[in-house]
């Protein structure tokens, strides 16, 4: 009964969810930032008893920021564990060069976080054995105490997968206890989100298509041709450095239409895969999502709306430039939700949740085995029981909240036994620049946050210890705070409290169920695992030469050039793999 009182607050909580939908606010290093409210508990700095200072090496192939850790969750970590942490990006250092010279010195570092369960990276450091089997000497038993009670179906997924039955090399993200169904809480994944004060002014029409948008997009730029700094406004403006096997921005577009990379379980290639019917496209289809909308780019750059710059800039670039007002649309809610700073929205000016007739937008369920991407401790660690330490505090409630929200005091604190956000905290979450107190970490609280990037627990995850959501913008608390100019005119328009309300009220949810077939992986064999990296190569040179096409005959003959090589370098050998295996997970799923 009391999973079920907890399940019923959860879904309670979420229909009314908007309410919070943009009451952070960024001011820069602007001097008359609050500081944290009088509740706001002491953070004094401390040496844990006994142990010295332990400096160590965090790679990860999923953060964004190579260099040593800084700012507030430095403190937080040295305070409590002594430990600095080096973080080496592999996504801005070299991605698999920088991967295979580290493999090929036989050091990964203390902390190793890799992207995917599924990829040759995770299994080369198996084979190598270079990462640390968390059995050994009782390593997890001792160290990791709060993992192996509450999270142990996630240690099974990985001995079962990974250790024959016996040994652990790490646990996975997004983990989480809670019923089957939609695991998302404010925002899905991905949205079509524009400047819902410009689509205001342009009379909100109807968008039939996805390249009907384009024109709605035109009006808005028409009307509002430049940022706040005087820059050009796009309608999108992209970037490169997380593309993978295709362009992720181009692959993920299809995400609002029902089409996901991957099957969720085995490498996910050049697939875009249909949770609902278990349809498969390759990347390649003449019909298929990627080509649509490679050739919606095209013609968003015809029309003046694809940023120039997307070729060669950087994911903050983009924010850089969404803070500026320069993009009007997002694919994603958390890359623009730094535009919707708390003076805006109460001027009704902000982005929100725009639909496209015949939208199936992908949602996730929860996961009690957590996801794909991995955390685990290098073979060669120092001290490993302390590397187990922290990544086992960063699993419990308190890391948890930390991790997401900020440090207690700081940004939020515990008021008649529910959380609640500081005057500061208001103005610092969930991302922006606003300058931290030195007692707390100095710099701004954006620079500050973990650069791991990986998420432990799955944050609208129910927290046991307050019987609400870790993410804050779920807390009874802030829900209960008026809504905003931007939110109020957004809920009127589309009768609903929520983005989440209208789409599952109007069926536009496609959820994609977690997968544990009880084995591995499957393993794409050497050779054409080569292949797939070589047509992976073609395929995003062209692609991004495509958008950028000068007319329309060289968009398509450089459509013929691609599928021409991709053939002739083994993609049909690919894609044909990739397929026969995502049909044995449908079929699991459907019997299961």
């Amino acid at each position: 009964m009391k999973v079920k009182r907890i399940f019923a607050a959860l879904m309670a909580i979420v229909i009314i969810l908007s309410m919070t939908a943009c009451n952070t606010a960024y001011t820069g290093n602007n001097t008359d930032t609050p500081a944290p409210t009088q509740q706001a508990v002491s953070h004094e700095t401390t040496q844990p008893a006994g142990k010295e200072l332990y400096k160590i090496d965090v790679f990860t192939m999923l953060g964004n920021k190579a260099g040593e850790q800084t700012g507030w969750f430095a403190k937080v970590v040295k305070d409590k564990f002594n430990i600095e942490m080096n973080m080496i990006a592999s996504n801005v250092e070299g991605g698999d060069t920088k991967f295979a010279t580290m493999m090929a010195s036989g050091d990964l570092g203390d902390i190793v976080i890799f992207g995917s369960d599924s990829d040759n990276k995770w299994l080369d450091a198996l084979k190598a054995n270079a990462l640390l089997d968390w059995t050994e000497n009782g390593l997890l038993d001792t160290y990791g105490k709060y993992i192996v009670e509450n999270y142990s179906k996630a240690i099974e997924k990985n001995k079962i997968s990974f250790g024959n039955g016996k040994s652990v090399y790490g646990i996975g993200h997004s983990v989480a206890n809670m019923p089957e169904g939609p695991s998302e809480g404010e925002d899905m994944t991905y949205h079509s989100e524009m400047r819902w004060d410009l689509y205001e002014k342009i009379g909100m029409p109807e968008i039939e298509s996805p390249e009907d948008l384009l024109h709605v997009l035109k009006q808005m730029q028409e009307i509002e041709p430049t940022s706040d700094s005087g820059m050009p406004t796009y309608g999108f403006s992209i970037w490169s450095d997380w593309d993978g096997n295709m362009v992720m921005y181009v692959k993920a577009f299809a995400a609002l239409f029902g089409y996901d990379e991957g099957d969720g379980f085995n490498n996910a290639g050049f697939l875009l895969y249909s949770p609902d019917d278990g349809d498969c496209q390759g990347a390649l289809d003449p019909d298929g999502w990627y080509i649509r909308t490679l050739r919606l780019f095209y013609k968003a750059n015809q029309m003046g709306l694809l940023d120039p710059d997307s070729i060669s800039q950087k994911y903050d670039d983009v924010v850089r430039k969404f803070q500026d007002g320069a993009i009007l649309f997002s694919l994603f809610p958390w890359a623009c939700n730094v535009y919707n700073t708390l003076e805006r929205v109460n001027e009704g000016k902000g982005f929100r949740y725009v639909p496209i007739k015949g939208q199936k937008i992908i949602s996730y369920g929860f996961d009690e085995r957590g996801g794909s991407r991995i955390i685990s401790i290098g073979a060669k660690a120092e001290h490993p029981e302390r590397l187990m330490e922290l990544i086992n505090w960063l699993y419990t409630p308190e890391g948890v909240m930390t991790n997401y929200n900020g440090p207690e005091g700081l940004t939020w604190v515990m008021k008649d036994g529910r959380p609640v956000l500081t005057e500061f905290g208001k103005q610092a979450l969930p991302n922006n620049p606003v300058d931290v107190p030195q007692e707390y970490g100095g710099g701004t609280y954006q620079d500050g946050q973990n650069q791991m990037n990986f998420e432990f627990v799955h944050r609208n995850a129910i927290n046991p210890e307050t019987n609400e959501p870790f993410d804050y913008r779920l807390w009874s608390s802030v829900l209960e705070e008026s809504a905003n100019t931007l939110v109020k005119n957004w809920r009127n328009a589309m009768g609903a409290l929520t983005t989440k309300e209208y789409l599952v009220k109007n069926n536009m949810i496609s959820i994609k169920k977690p997968v544990f077939m009880g084995k591995a992986p499957e393993v794409m064999p050497d050779a054409l695992l080569q292949k797939q990296g070589q047509v992976a190569t073609v395929i995003k040179q062209y692609s991004w030469r495509m958008m950028y096409a000068k007319d329309e005959a060289e968009f398509n003959q450089l459509l013929n050039e691609m599928t021409t090589k991709a053939k002739g370098l083994g993609y049909d050998e690919v894609i044909k793999w990739n397929i026969d295996h995502a049909k044995e997970v449908y079929e699991f799923l459907k019997n299961n």
